[in-house]
């Protein structure tokens, strides 16, 4: 069969088997895996295992300190192999009054599937598996390249034990490339493909003054536990949106003028963000007046985010006490090539030398940054098989503001990672209603189908 061929019989299978793997998903999703608390998440890994299994998969369950990895293989003709990274883990669900149907019940309608973990990430993982049997079957059951499913159950809590995983396995997972999970269309309807996410760190930052709670008459003399964690929190960052820890900002790498172009290419295709920015937060003003391109530009830009603040007295009412400690929950987000160890080290020097001896820092996990060059060859595969699917040119983002552990795998095993997925812009992801549209889980699956065809033949990647 020539190329032109085996792609039209991959779309027609996906078009005739399409309910089928709805099921697959629905089954997924009726199983509930909240890893913030570990629900059901054992339960889910044994599922993903036996989906990849009943998918011609030799899958097994590979053991971390925290929850299981799935890992499943197919061979293909090739030797050359493409990683798929996905997780079984969701968010939890609340607020579940907010739901039009039970989140773990899933339901179709409307022309999608509702439920935790229908879009991130159960129907990404099985979108893929459809892109898998659709191009076996027209390639008379072979695939043109092995595959390599990594399915993790602990990224919705910062996946805390992939690193290690991967560093204890990277002979058994060396490959030649991965498509990560998310990925999708964008407002315009195009493909949206992220080159890489930046780092984090998170830490806990916390101060007692008194042994317990005083009374407030006593506020003269005695201190007060939330205004000296204020006055630590002050010492972080100015008016000017600029983090104040000194060194903070060595080694952050400049975008340069490939990522500045794509990046403007992006905004130019949406015009309207700002707008939708506006309308869905209710923001009056940006942070330090951005506006325009801007707001694509400063992903760049590495932030130091209050997450919550925690101390004395929240009733209703009145309780008139000064508070003996308080708690701040805070997080970096960091742009290559910046260190989050190196960060954590300069955050404690800072406290130290600005007098906040007393306020004690507490690790609560990290990730580094990382990203492909635009200019690779699986990229440019994902950007030329995108154009053919969605019919127009796909944004390609250098850079976006949430953190993933593509730095576990990209440097340890030396491949360059991109994305093609089922997201849209109002999934609804991580919030009541989470949802996946049946046409972007055919699309996907379309996409996923014909990178798999041209990895065989594209250009070896430097390592």
């Amino acid at each position: 069969m020539t190329m032109d061929e085996v792609l039209a019989a991959v779309d027609a299978y996906i078009e005739r088997h399409v309910d089928r793997y709805i099921e697959d998903v629905a089954r997924l999703c009726a199983q509930p895996s909240v890893s913030a608390r570990r629900e059901g998440t054992a339960e889910c890994a044994k599922l993903v295992e036996t989906v990849l299994g009943e998918h011609g998969a030799s899958a097994q369950l590979v053991a971390t300190e925290g929850d299981p990895v799935v890992v499943g293989r197919l061979p293909g003709r090739s030797p050359r192999t493409l990683l798929f990274y996905n997780h079984y883990d969701v968010q939890p669900p609340e607020p579940l009054e907010l739901w039009t149907s039970p989140p773990f019940a899933p339901k179709v309608r409307d022309g999608s599937i509702y439920a935790r973990g229908a879009k991130d990430d159960k129907g990404e993982l099985v979108a893929r598996l459809l892109a898998i049997d659709a191009l076996r079957e027209a390639r008379g059951g072979e695939l043109p390249c092995s595959v390599l499913f990594v399915v993790e159950g602990e990224e919705e809590v910062g996946s805390p034990h992939i690193a290690r995983f991967v560093q204890d396995h990277k002979d058994e997972l060396a490959c030649d490339g991965a498509i990560w999970e998310e990925g999708g269309i964008g407002a315009d309807g195009q493909a949206e493909l992220i080159l890489g996410p930046r780092g984090m760190l998170a830490v806990e930052l916390s101060v007692r003054t008194l042994s317990r709670d005083a009374h407030s008459g006593g506020a003269h003399i005695l201190p007060s536990a939330t205004w000296r964690l204020i006055w630590a929190l002050a010492s972080l960052k100015g008016e000017d949106e600029r983090v104040r820890i000194p060194g903070f900002y060595d080694g952050a790498q400049a975008p340069g003028p490939l990522d500045l172009e794509m990046l403007d290419r992006a905004f130019e295709k949406n015009p309207n963000q700002e707008q939708m920015l506006r309308e869905n937060y209710g923001a009056q003003r940006f942070v330090a007046g951005r506006s325009g391109k801007d707001l694509e530009r400063s992903v760049f830009e590495p932030t130091c985010n209050v997450q919550g603040l925690s101390s004395g007295y929240q009733g209703s009412g009145v309780k008139t006490i000064v508070p003996a400690e308080a708690t701040a929950k805070v997080d970096f987000r960091l742009v290559p090539d910046q260190d989050p160890e190196d960060i954590l080290e300069k955050l404690r020097r800072h406290l130290a030398q600005q007098g906040f001896e007393d306020v004690d820092v507490r690790l609560l996990g990290w990730m580094r940054p990382s990203r492909t060059s635009v200019e690779d060859p699986l990229v440019q595969l994902t950007q030329r098989t995108a154009r053919e699917v969605y019919g127009g040119e796909p944004s390609v983002y250098p850079l976006v503001g949430g953190s993933s552990p593509v730095y576990a795998f990209a440097g340890p095993l030396g491949i360059p990672v991109t994305t093609a997925g089922v997201g849209y812009w109002n999934n609804r992801a991580h919030a009541p209603d989470e949802h996946m549209r049946l046409s972007d889980f055919k699309n996907a699956a379309r996409h996923i189908a014909r990178i798999l065809h041209g990895f065989k033949d594209i250009e070896q990647s430097p390592r």
